[in-house]
């Protein structure tokens, strides 16, 4: 999967080869850690990651790509698909334990979802338990910054690396 995001971010590979990619990625995942034990699991995991397309978005070809980085570099993700309501979001990274909610927004109509998580995470106190990192064709570092996020990423390669890194950071190592 490393190569094919490289080459996918190099413009030799294209979505749908892609796609293909990452589904037989997920089949071999399925085959290969059908006999660990929970303990195994753990043990391998990188951190928690909560994903999805921000409220009244529902494109997640990209979303969906980044979701398949996070499990191909031992994330345990869950996706929580497109057009999810702020509340939803919240509620399932406090139910999961969640290190990082990642967020998705296609269109600028939509991206006011990403700040308006930020602020129900503020509002309810909990915004320090979470790495907030966004990602979108026209969102940019710039509105990461202005609306409080921890991280803006344009590749799926990207997103890995910097959430290894913020986890690292959070976790003092």
């Amino acid at each position: 999967m490393q190569v094919m995001s490289d080459l996918f971010d190099e413009g030799e590979a294209f979505v749908p080869e892609l796609l293909m990619a990452s589904e037989a990625f997920e089949a071999a995942v399925k085959i290969l850690t059908g006999n660990l034990s929970d303990a195994e699991r753990n043990s391998a995991k990188e951190g928690i990651v909560v994903i999805h397309t921000v409220q009244g978005d529902i494109h997640d070809i990209g979303k969906n790509i980044v979701k398949t980085m996070f499990n191909a570099n031992n994330f345990e993700v869950y996706d929580l698909g497109r057009d999810v309501p702020v509340e939803d979001v919240i509620k399932k990274a406090e139910e999961v334990h969640a290190d990082i909610i990642c967020g998705s927004a296609l269109m600028t109509t939509t991206m006011p979802a990403q700040r308006d998580e930020i602020n129900l995470l503020n509002e309810d106190g909990i915004r320090d338990k979470y790495i907030c990192m966004y990602g979108g064709a026209p969102v940019s570092a710039e509105w990461c910054e202005t609306i409080g996020a921890d991280a803006y990423t344009d590749t799926a390669t990207e997103a890995v690396a910097v959430a290894k890194k913020l986890i690292a950071q959070k976790r003092g190592a």
